[in-house]
This record gives structure tokens, sequence and C-alpha cells, in this order.
């Protein structure tokens, strides 16, 4: 499975962007997918996720703000309105394949294949 961002960029406070994940390869039926970012000097935070039937879940600082999507050419998307410049990290798509019943989670340790990232930066 590979997983590919795009949509990163540089953007004023108050801004918005749209990541996209592109996945290829042998795609489960049942996945959850996540958003996580790395701000400099910081930990690794998943942002959203959502699952193969379309439930999400959000971090508390994105709720209102980021809403991640699917489609059905295995495209993930997190859209981000009113950015802020906590918000500037480098974004990783990841994929969880055995995620099953649980349902989408904010756990980047759980997650089973990461793409390459793709840089955000808001600036005030």
């Amino acid at each position: 499975v590979q997983l590919v961002e795009s949509g990163g960029g540089s953007v004023q406070s108050g801004e918005s962007l749209r990541l996209r994940c592109t996945a290829s390869g042998n795609i489960y039926s049942t996945y959850c997918m996540g958003w996580i970012r790395q701000g400099p000097g910081k930990e690794r935070e998943a942002v959203a996720g959502i699952d193969s039937d379309g439930k999400t879940i959000y971090e508390d600082s994105v709720k209102g703000r980021f809403t991640i999507s699917l489609d059905n050419a295995k495209n993930t998307y997190l859209q981000m309105n009113n950015l802020k410049p906590e918000d500037t990290a480098m974004y990783y798509c990841a994929a969880d394949f055995f995620c099953g019943e649980r349902g989408p989670h904010l756990f980047p340790a759980e997650y089973n294949y990461w793409g390459q990232g793709t840089q955000v930066t808001v600036s005030s």
C-alpha cells in the first residue's frame, strides 16, 4: 500500500487548505484513515480519523475547523478552515487496516501505513 499526500502550502491565519491523500495497492474493504501532524519540537498528534463507513473523530483543537472525508477513488481529504499559526506542521496521511469494529481513532502508533507528508505553514 502506498499513500501520497498533496495540497500543503503556506497561508495566512484564517485561510483554508485542502489536503488530499491518494492510496494505491491492496486496500482492505474495512479500514480506517487518519491525518496526523507533527509540528516543530512537538509530538505526533492525530487530528482526524475516518473509517470506511464514514464515521469520523476529531481532536478537540480542530473540531469545527477541520473536516475529514473519503471518496470512492481511494482518496482521503482534510479540509482545513480558519487555519491558525499553531496548525503549522508536517501533515501525514495514515491507514489502519485492523481498526475493525472499533472504528476511527486518534492513536498514531496504531496506523500501519504512512505517506511521506505535506507541509502546512500558517503565518499570523
